[in-house]
């Protein structure tokens, strides 16, 4: 079973944490590359703040086993 992660800004995805979600709060594009990067193979869904979707939006095609949605 996969395992739930978000990726973003930290005030808008804190309260996914509550929750159990794996958080990754990143500021920069090179925190956004660099957190991606180190994304566990076990995330099944990635949940993305829309700049973190705007950097990454090349890069998530490399991963067809991750289902990805952006926060409005």
């Amino acid at each position: 079973m996969g395992r739930i992660a978000a990726l973003g800004e930290r005030h808008r995805i804190q309260l996914l944490a509550l929750a159990g979600v794996q958080s990754y709060p990143v500021v920069t594009e090179d925190e956004i590359v660099a957190a991606w990067r180190e994304l566990p193979a076990d995330v099944a869904v990635l949940v993305l703040t829309a700049d973190s979707a705007a950097v990454l939006r090349d890069r998530v095609a490399e991963r067809r086993d991750l289902l990805v949605t952006v926060l409005p």
